[in-house]
């Protein structure tokens, strides 16, 4: 069912700067495929459904939106709380991933999949997307596993002044400016992007996990190279680990 588990979430503005890089390759190749034809990069229903009206008091920009999937509540952003360093385990069924979170770069994403994880939102949940042509990434962080859920509210971005997205890098899907749910993707291949995508964290082990993933490849459902991963990959448990 293409538009169940195809992503409203991820990497609307990939489309233009990975066709762009597609054409210039094509050209200087010969080669006859147009960029239009470029796999994952029109996956269909991008866009989440219309937030609530703000009614957030700090930077961060929390609000109440729907999807609210898996409910439980709308942070309230503590400045000294989201200071504290911490790394997270994600136990998959594919291997542990371990990764050091941002909290000094990206506080209001940091603090955000703490408030979540915390409250065991990802648990049992599954990534539902992975792209392995142009883009390298595997999603996941939608308690629905359709690509269209969300935790019930929202937040702005952080962290995009020079963005970068080389392998490791753990980054926000959105659908837009400051639309920050749960979602999130890994990337597991150095990835070109626009800076659109706020990261938040860096995988500090378990890269051998998502090139295990990667390379088993992807059913396909939302174009060459971009479907559900045939590797099922669930969150048995995300675990916090302050670090002091």
């Amino acid at each position: 069912m293409l538009t169940k588990r195809a992503s409203r979430l991820l990497l609307a503005a990939a489309i233009a700067v990975t066709a762009a890089t597609a054409a210039t390759v094509a050209s200087a190749a010969g080669a006859t495929t147009s960029p239009s034809s470029a796999p994952g990069l029109n996956a269909p229903n991008m866009h989440v459904q219309p937030a609530a009206a703000p009614t957030a008091s700090s930077a961060c920009g929390y609000v109440a939106s729907i999807p609210a999937d898996r409910f439980k509540g709308v942070p309230v952003f503590n400045a000294a709380q989201a200071a504290q360093p911490f790394i997270v385990e994600f136990l998959t069924t594919q291997g542990v991933i371990t990764v050091k979170m941002l909290t000094a770069k990206a506080p209001c994403a940091t603090f955000s999949f703490r408030f979540l994880a915390s409250r065991g939102y990802f648990n049992n949940t599954h990534c539902h997307r992975l792209t392995v042509q142009f883009i390298y990434v595997l999603q996941c962080g939608d308690p629905t596993g359709t690509g269209s859920g969300g935790p019930g509210y929202s937040f702005n971005d952080e962290n995009l002044a020079g963005a970068t997205y080389p392998a490791g890098t753990v980054a926000m899907a959105n659908a837009g400016p400051n639309t920050n749910g749960s979602q999130f993707f890994f990337v597991w291949k150095n990835t070109k992007l626009a800076p659109d995508y706020t990261p938040f964290g860096t995988v500090v082990s378990g890269m051998k996990v998502l090139q295990k993933i990667a390379a088993a490849g992807d059913d396909q459902q939302n174009g060459p190279g971009d479907g559900y991963p045939h590797l099922f990959t669930a969150f048995r448990f995300v675990q916090i680990i302050p670090q002091f």
